[in-house]
């Protein structure tokens, strides 16, 4: 449907003062937000903002404490995500919600409410749906044998597919490569020319610019300001830039103005972050290393890799491709069936994990909750886990809490770690908060080389950013680094060099420049696309 003709119709959805409390959080206080048919509304915030709580409210997760919500100019209810689902309201979430056993045809016809399955009227209803958003779809493909970007498309058909005529997309994408968000670009122009109100949830700036018609910025529970489709269309891209910044840090703009994420120019953010790989003593090296994978987690098949000193080697690739098995085989923390992990240049395949930490060897795992952290232990206590036993933090084998407690607060300072107490309770902490406890514990005690797995995932961008500085600030002081993200982004700016891990085996490895997203990309989509 035309802009015009989307104009004069009462918008798709109304949100009017919604408020939602939660013990000791304002998430949303009198939030109110219009989102018209046939138009791409954007919603930016930090981690916190209240993103996540306004889309819950409007799928029908949660319910607000006070307010109202209006589809067409008519009040309603949401009470339940199957209510949503009937209001016309369709989410696609950051992590796929299909059935990875079943084909794609089998996926769009849960929930049918007919006891017969017409799978011919299906499979015609999924090419007319494919046709009008300009996608090619294998009726009969296994879901969980699709590339990311693949899978995200079939989310969209479903969420049509029960009738939503309003889509919320929650950070779609996270986590597909260049041409996975070209994909998805095109699909969104396809839904505004067939009327569909879209909700496109993002934290980068440059993609809120690219793909949104109104774009409303969140900011500690609050809407901070709203930009028209008007001064989208008429300002300059560093005057747009501007005010989005001001909008979501306020008197914190300065500390994160040069953050990758809020660029606009992806190519410039290639060639100043670009790191030519170190010449110097090779730290870290993997000579065709295998090991089995953990469920349905894939393992790695010889995988070869060389990290020097004072370099950052990136591993790219869609989750669930062997990056957990290739962190733990480095880390020790799981046997190598083939091949030989080196450090300095000797075998350490037969050393323990501790054996390995003794040596320098440090890993930053992604599951900061389940196993990076005791949740029951206080914060100081956390930062020593790996040392137990060992002076001066243990004496006739009882723990120095006056010691301990001196060197930990010297470390919440200098990680900036919010925390009321050195006793609190590790696992009432922030995930930022966390995730600098992590790097104070890892990194405190002379690393030589460091496995960071998903650094900065779910982090805020002020977070994120003091991650990364401490990284960079890292591999300065000479250690040898590796980072495993699914954020490409993070990538190109850390690292001199970008390996593709797919389905367990190095597709290839990338120098960092102005054509590298384009090359790690076509790596990623050349072997883990379905055919």
């Amino acid at each position: 449907m035309a802009g015009t003709q989307a104009a004069e119709r009462a918008p798709a959805v109304e949100l009017i003062d919604i408020t939602k409390r939660f013990p000791g959080v304002l998430a949303n206080d009198q939030v109110s937000l219009t989102v018209r048919h046939g138009e791409v509304h954007c919603l930016l915030g930090e981690n916190g903002a209240g993103k996540s709580t306004l889309i819950s409210i409007l799928s029908g997760m949660l319910r607000p404490d006070s307010g109202s919500i209006r589809m067409d100019g008519a009040e309603v209810a949401i009470r339940s995500p199957k209510n949503a689902l009937r209001l016309g309201i369709g989410t696609v979430y950051q992590h796929s919600t299909l059935i990875p056993a079943l084909t794609v045809l089998e996926n769009l016809m849960l929930g049918a409410r007919s006891l017969r399955l017409d799978r011919d009227g299906a499979r015609k209803r999924l090419a007319e749906m494919a046709a009008m958003l300009g996608i090619d779809v294998d009726p009969e493909a296994r879901t969980g044998d699709l590339a990311l970007g693949r899978q995200q498309q079939v989310e969209i058909i479903s969420a049509l597919w029960r009738g939503s005529r309003v889509l919320v997309l929650d950070e779609p994408t996270s986590m597909l490569t260049p041409q996975g968000v070209e994909e998805l670009q095109k699909v969104l122009r396809r839904l505004k020319e067939q009327g569909t109100a879209v909700v496109f949830i993002t934290h980068k700036l440059h993609e809120a610019l690219a793909v949104g018609d109104r774009v409303s910025i969140l900011r500690r529970g609050r809407l901070a300001g709203a930009l028209s489709s008007e001064q989208l269309a008429s300002a300059s891209t560093e005057d747009l830039r501007a005010t989005i910044i001001r909008l979501m840090f306020g008197e914190e703009t300065a500390e994160v103005a040069g953050a990758p994420e809020l660029t606009t120019d992806l190519t410039a953010v290639e060639e100043e972050h670009s790191v030519p790989a170190a010449e110097g003593d090779i730290y870290l090296e993997l000579k065709s290393v295998s090991a089995r994978g953990e469920g349905t987690e894939p393992g790695i098949e010889e995988v070869s890799l060389r990290v020097s000193r004072g370099e950052i080697v990136g591993v790219a690739g869609m989750d669930g491709n062997g990056q957990r098995a290739l962190a733990e085989a480095i880390a020790g923390q799981r046997r190598v069936t083939s091949g030989t992990v080196e450090l300095f240049g000797v075998a350490v395949n037969r050393l323990s994990v501790s054996a390995r930490q003794r040596l320098g060897l440090r890993y930053l795992t992604d599951d900061r909750l389940g196993e990076g952290i005791v949740g029951n232990l206080g914060v100081s206590l956390n930062m020593f886990l790996k040392r137990i036993g060992e002076p001066p933090f243990w004496r006739w084998g009882r723990i120095d809490r006056r010691r301990v407690n001196a060197e930990a607060s010297g470390l919440v300072k200098a990680f900036d770690i919010r925390t009321p107490r050195l006793d609190a309770r590790a696992g009432t902490l922030s995930g930022g908060n966390v995730q600098k406890l992590l790097l104070a514990r890892e990194l405190s005690f002379d690393p030589k080389v460091v496995v960071f797995h998903k650094p900065t995932y779910g982090l805020d961008l002020k977070t994120t950013e003091h991650v990364r500085a401490v990284i960079r600030d890292l591999v300065g002081k000479g250690a040898a680094v590796v980072v495993v993200s699914t954020d490409l982004d993070e990538l190109i700016e850390l690292c001199g060099r970008i390996a593709v891990l797919s389905r367990g085996r190095l597709a290839g490895i990338v120098d960092n420049g102005p054509h590298a997203v384009d090359q790690v990309g076509s790596l990623m989509i050349g072997t883990t696309e379905a055919a």
